[in-house]
């Protein structure tokens, strides 16, 4: 009882072969007994012949199309997120107790406006005591400007004291030792305004040190005051009243959303359809489009992932797009030709490369590689065809290079 079981596997199995590999020999095998019987039925059907009638097409039955190809819009799609336009951590410049109020997150500024303030405590006395020093280094001033001018008094009269010991000591009316004496005293004389000058050196260089101090002590007060350095929304809570600020202490976190950057990666196959300026869209998580501009295309490609950062400026004055959401962008790049056909019609050659199969002039399957450019609802855009080409919809996986078809033609989409 168990022998018929085995015996239906065995059929089974060899029909299976045959199927896989023998296809093309029982299709010819299957043709020619058809054709076989109808030559012998015909005459019992009582069918007349016509020896002026048409052949009838020999092949494998196949379903196919007339593709032209059409112009369309290319372009680049990929996934990627918002970022807000600009977006800086406002950090303290100088230590004290925050004396102000909390600004709370979610809370509109103005650039100006003030996040945080610090308590002064002794910095007006540091200034007022700068002040008082460059004060008192300018009341220097003039008390070296006139040592300079009694300087050059001493100087302009030991010189005519010299002049006068010289004369009379060529005329021999003067010893040696008065002439001596002239000229260290014009030699005192030149020291002393040498020494006057640069006490009005050290009387400037001191105006500066103290206009330092006074400078340097007006900054740390304007430190004590921490404003928003462009207009925006806090991220965060701004440092709570009491608090002990260090240098670099955070304050606040300020967001600016007037404008939003959609930021994504190219990979390096298509960067080069993207260009600076180009008209680009986005279908943002919750359904909303937007549209904007390429306003930035890296010219360095991330290590790891060898893709292009690429941003896209868009408007946000509503500030209805949020930072971080996730954003399915597209950059238009230019036209190009191509084919619309049903995604079915895809196949795969024995090296495994994408293409469709067509019907050549002699009426047999020709494969032929394409590109996918663009998936739709209608079908799918492919490149890298003829201008005009007849493809095979219904039956190409039946078929291979060379086989003789009999092509029944439907009307193409697009």
């Amino acid at each position: 009882m168990r022998i018929i079981p085995v015996i239906t596997a065995l059929l089974v199995s060899a029909f299976l072969y045959l199927l896989v590999f023998e296809r093309d020999q029982l299709v010819a095998f299957a043709q020619g007994e058809a054709a076989e019987v109808t030559e012998t039925t015909a005459p019992q059907a009582g069918v007349a012949t016509q020896s002026d009638q048409a052949t009838p097409p020999t092949g494998v039955g196949v379903v196919a199309i007339h593709s032209v190809a059409q112009t369309i819009d290319s372009a680049v799609v990929m996934r990627g997120r918002t970022e807000a336009a600009r977006q800086v951590s406002v950090a303290a410049e100088t230590s004290g107790l925050v004396i102000s109020e909390p600004l709370r997150k979610g809370t509109s500024v103005d650039a100006g406006d003030l996040l945080c303030r610090l308590d002064p405590g002794t910095r007006e006395a540091t200034l007022a005591e700068a002040r008082a020093r460059l004060a008192e280094a300018r009341g220097r001033v003039p008390e070296a400007q006139a040592g300079v001018t009694e300087a050059d008094a001493r100087v302009r009269e030991a010189e005519i004291n010299l002049n006068a010991a010289r004369q009379l000591s060529q005329d021999g009316f003067a010893s040696e030792t008065r002439l001596v004496s002239a000229q260290a005293a014009m030699d005192a004389a030149i020291a002393g305004r040498q020494r006057a000058s640069s006490a009005v050196a050290a009387a400037e260089a001191g105006i500066e040190a103290a206009e330092a101090a006074v400078a340097a002590a007006e900054r740390e007060i304007e430190r004590l005051e921490i404003t928003a350095p462009f207009a925006g929304l806090l991220e965060t809570d701004t440092a709570e009243l009491g608090t002990l600020m260090q240098p670099g202490a955070l304050c606040a976190t300020i967001i600016q959303l007037d404008e939003i950057k959609l930021v994504g990666f190219v990979p390096e196959l298509e960067v080069q359809k993207v260009s600076l300026g180009a008209i680009a869209g986005a279908r943002l998580t919750g359904g909303k489009e937007v549209q904007g501009r390429v306003t930035f295309l890296s010219r360095s490609a991330d290590e790891l992932t060898r893709t292009f950062r690429v941003e896209v400026t868009v408007p946000n004055a509503d500030r209805a797009i949020s930072d971080g959401q996730t954003a399915e962008i597209i950059v238009a790049a230019e036209g190009r030709t191509a084919h619309l056909i049903p995604q079915s019609t895809l196949t795969l050659d024995d090296e495994g490369v994408l293409g469709v199969r067509t019907v050549d002039a002699q009426n047999k399957a020709l494969f032929m590689p394409v590109t996918l450019l663009r998936d739709t609802v209608e079908g799918v855009w492919v490149t890298d065809l003829p201008e005009q080409v007849d493809i095979i919809t219904v039956g190409q996986e039946f078929v291979i290079d060379g086989v003789q078809v009999a092509p029944t033609f439907e009307e193409a989409k697009g």
